[in-house]
């Protein structure tokens, strides 16, 4: 694959060491619509979401209950906002993880596994708040800036629990398949629109993400997707039955991205037949699993350099290594460059992201 830009992102430990990930960018029609954007965050200084960063890392330091003591914090200050909408409910361990098989590659005594329809409810609270692109609820309308932000909270927290718990469930029967993943967004980062070519780059086989792969992220707006709900609803759901209201494809990207690193299923049997029966599920469903357009998967834009950035390319070692650095501190390219001197538990992170929703929101009712 001929190579577009290499950029580099220093990750910063607690004690101020930095290790700095080589990323490899592709050269294809949505990377370098992608490059664009991404070197306009940074030349720009827009505010990286440190809070929803570091996924699936079981052993980081955004632990289970941190994570769910952030969802009833947000649900109180919903709940005291008096926006008409009022959510009885309350997310501990033990209502959300139970006692069940690690999976099909598991064996021996038993691991605690989401709560499905606990975690989706959660979910739907968030899109009734806030209600979907183009649509917004009159609930987030009405809703003061702090509360705009604790509503966006019960999405980002709902699938970083869900990535956690994911983790937490293997990591001792099925180390191996812990699935860490590190998210690259910015606050109100502009959009731009996928067309044809980009296209090509989704499709079921892209769920397989390779170890360092580096993709574009989904965009928000578009709610669960087609892997997502199947996964989570089940072999049996019908997509006119399903909890969520906002299936939708993906028609918009923007400068974020993901890297991936977790290993690679796709060559394992499992895996394989998870896809033969998410085939199948789509055709019950209506939807033609070759259809590019439906945006399934993930369009992969680079790779990080693992033996350049890790000395290594076994998955423990680099495990181990991003485990110590689990912050963002500086990311550049050949033409931009920004640094994130701030941590997610600092006292006026929230303050801070409260004050840049806001600003967005008052320039998109302007």
């Amino acid at each position: 694959m001929k190579i577009l830009e290499q950029i580099e992102i220093d990750l910063r430990s607690r004690q101020d060491t930095v290790k700095t990930v080589y990323v490899d960018v592709y050269d294809n029609s949505l990377s370098r619509k992608w490059l664009g954007s991404f070197n306009d965050l940074l030349s720009n200084d827009y505010h990286l979401e440190k809070n929803y960063c570091f996924l699936g890392f079981a052993e980081g330091e955004r632990t289970g209950e941190i994570i769910l003591d952030q969802v009833n914090r947000s649900i109180e200050a919903i709940n005291a906002a008096g926006l008409g909408y009022v959510i009885d409910d309350y997310f501990t361990l033990d209502n959300t993880i139970e006692s069940g098989p690690v999976g099909p590659i598991g064996t021996g005594s038993k691991r605690r596994s989401l709560v499905h329809s606990k975690l989706n409810n959660l979910h739907r609270y968030f899109e009734d708040l806030q209600g979907v692109s183009g649509s917004m609820s009159p609930h987030y309308k009405n809703a003061d800036a702090i509360t705009r932000w604790h509503i966006r909270q019960l999405n980002l927290l709902c699938h970083e629990f869900e990535s956690w718990a994911l983790s937490y469930r293997k990591i001792i029967q099925a180390p191996e398949w812990q699935r860490p993943s590190q998210l690259m967004c910015w606050l109100h980062a502009p959009r731009f629109l996928l067309d044809e070519q980009d296209y090509e780059l989704f499709g079921i086989e892209t769920i397989n993400r390779p170890l360092g792969g580096v993709f574009v992220g989904v965009n928000k707006a578009v709610g669960k997707h087609h892997w997502e709900v199947f996964q989570d609803e089940g072999r049996d759901s019908r997509v006119d039955e399903l909890i969520t209201d906002s299936l939708r494809s993906q028609s918009e990207a923007a400068g974020d991205f993901d890297i991936e690193w977790a290993n690679n299923p796709g060559n394992f049997e499992w895996q394989k037949k998870q896809l033969v029966e998410f085939r199948a599920w789509l055709l019950r469903n209506g939807f033609d699993p070759e259809d590019k357009t439906l945006t399934i998967g993930h369009p992969q834009i680079g790779q990080v350099d693992l033996a350049r950035s890790f000395d290594s390319e076994d998955y423990r070692e680099i495990w181990q290594q991003l485990n110590n650095h689990l912050d963002v501190y500086a990311v550049r390219s050949s033409t931009a460059k920004a640094v994130y001197d701030y941590r997610w538990d600092d006292q006026d992170f929230i303050s801070r992201q409260v004050e840049i929703i806001n600003q967005g929101y008052r320039n998109e009712m302007a």
